[in-house]
């Protein structure tokens, strides 16, 4: 996936809580383990973190019962094993939702129905039924006089945006339009439903790290990046992720769809490749998102609209296969002890501080030729390396000039260094205008090994290259 970027203000807080709008924190319930507490204990857990959403992955009784009268909102699944069968059956259709659904409310408060869960990355290619079991499910719903109180929807993972990088761009994956989001998001603007999203900044920053910083992933205080289609700056990645699917539904003609975010989350442990994951950073990157998310205020894109956020997941789940990280993304461990503190509610925000390291972890090694010695003067520069590719300068050119907030007026057609008018030495002038304003920190002049570090002036025709902001 593209990486793409985002926005938090991060204003005094005594401000932020009088904010009378504002969004709402939910859990997912994952099952994939052998050590976890029975549902009942579950569900006093969640009463007493005062978590008063949760989002489960089936509809097993014992969990639907031991909600009930719980007072806490329930999003249950219909599995993706089971979408032929509701896409081609109504009388299935209507029994599932007379067994899983209609049997326990409104004593459990189920509120949304997810039908398959990132179906398009579903290997058993389910792709061509998720619209027609919707529309099923609906309809049983309807002959069951319950569709005003549950919603329908289906999650969709990232990977269905062809485009997400700048967030203005975002669109979805040709191929999916027509047969599957125009007719899913008609569905939901009929039914008065919501678009679900599973976004994970998380992956996008293990993937690039040299050129997303972990502040602006973990939503801490950050330059922002301004998005070059809109104008718009961006402080967090997740907010310009979900701006992304918002430009794409806006690209349909959808802007009235609302959007929920299905899963979210950080991992506390990975693998040694697993760059970011950390317990004090699942910490930060949660602990933020329930302040920026409780104290109101939408998207740069959207700034009216409130966000609903499921943090993924309630327990690590050791049953869970791939990496390291795919069993760590729990707030609790089986024990119900907490893999870290944060709050869930506006009332704990009141005493919550982001505890970050004072040694700054994981910043990309400094690439280039050899080492650095220093010059006569003190001064470095960062310029392009011509062997990277012209691919990969172009790509990190780019970033420079866009979310990086390189000052690039300078080799802008007619300006001083637009001449010699090549690759090389325009991204050698942008790499180094992000290097000085960087304060020449180590990391800020690598780009995925697309610039180096030197300690003489570079010299492109009559360009001066800056050693300092």
């Amino acid at each position: 996936m593209v990486p793409i970027f985002a926005s938090f203000s991060f204003l005094l807080i005594s401000a932020l809580f009088i904010v009378a709008d504002c969004g709402s924190i939910g859990v997912n319930y994952g099952r994939i383990a052998n050590n976890l507490p029975s549902a009942t204990k579950v569900v006093e857990l969640l009463k007493s973190q005062a978590l008063n959403r949760v989002k489960v992955y089936d509809t097993d009784p014992a969990v639907l019962h031991a909600l009930s009268g719980s007072g806490i909102k329930v999003t249950v699944d219909l599995p993706n094993e089971q979408l032929f069968a509701a896409a081609k059956s109504t009388s299935f259709a209507n029994s599932w939702v007379q067994r899983n659904v209609a049997a326990y409310y409104p004593h459990t408060e189920i509120e949304a129905i997810a039908v398959g869960n990132e179906v398009f990355v579903d290997p058993h290619n389910t792709t061509k039924f998720l619209v027609p079991a919707m529309k099923n499910i609906h309809q049983a719903l309807v002959k069951s006089n319950l569709h005003s109180d549950i919603k329908i929807s289906s999650p969709i993972a990232l990977s269905a945006l062809q485009n997400s990088y700048p967030s203005s761009a975002g669109s979805f994956r040709p191929e999916l339009i027509e047969p599957v989001f125009k007719p899913m998001l008609n569905f939901l603007r009929q039914t008065g439903s919501f678009l679900m999203v599973n976004a994970y900044p998380f992956f996008a920053y293990e993937s690039n790290t040299d050129v997303i910083s972990l502040d602006y992933a973990l939503f801490r205080e950050n330059p922002g990046v301004v998005d070059a289609g809109n104008g718009l700056r961006y402080f967090s990645l997740f907010d310009a992720q979900i701006d992304a699917v918002f430009a794409a539904m806006s690209a349909l003609k959808y802007d009235d769809i609302r959007l929920v975010v299905t899963e979210t989350g950080w991992p506390s442990k990975g693998d040694e490749n697993e760059i970011g994951a950390s317990a004090e950073n699942a910490a930060a990157y949660n602990g933020n998102l329930v302040r920026r998310i409780l104290t109101g205020g939408g998207t740069p894109l959207r700034p009216k609209a409130d966000l609903t956020v499921y943090l993924f997941a309630l327990f690590n789940e050791n049953n869970k296969v791939g990496p390291t990280s795919e069993r760590n993304y729990g707030l609790f461990y089986p024990t119900e002890e907490k893999v870290y503190d944060i709050p869930f509610t506006v009332e704990g925000l009141k005493n919550y501080h982001d505890r970050r390291s004072p040694v700054a972890g994981n910043q990309p090694v400094n690439g280039g030729k050899g080492g650095v010695s220093k010059s006569t003067t003190g001064n470095t520069w960062c310029v392009a390396n011509g062997e990277a590719g012209k691919e990969k300068l172009q790509a990190a050119l780019d970033f420079a000039c866009g979310e990086g907030g390189a000052d690039c007026h300078s080799i802008q057609p007619g300006a001083t260094c637009y001449d010699p008018n090549t690759l090389e030495a325009h991204a050698s002038f942008a790499f180094n205008s992000y290097y000085q304003k960087n304060g020449r920190h180590m990391g800020t002049c690598y780009f995925g090994g697309a610039a180096y570090v030197v300690t003489q002036p570079p010299k492109y025709g009559d360009c001066e290259f800056p050693t300092g902001y």
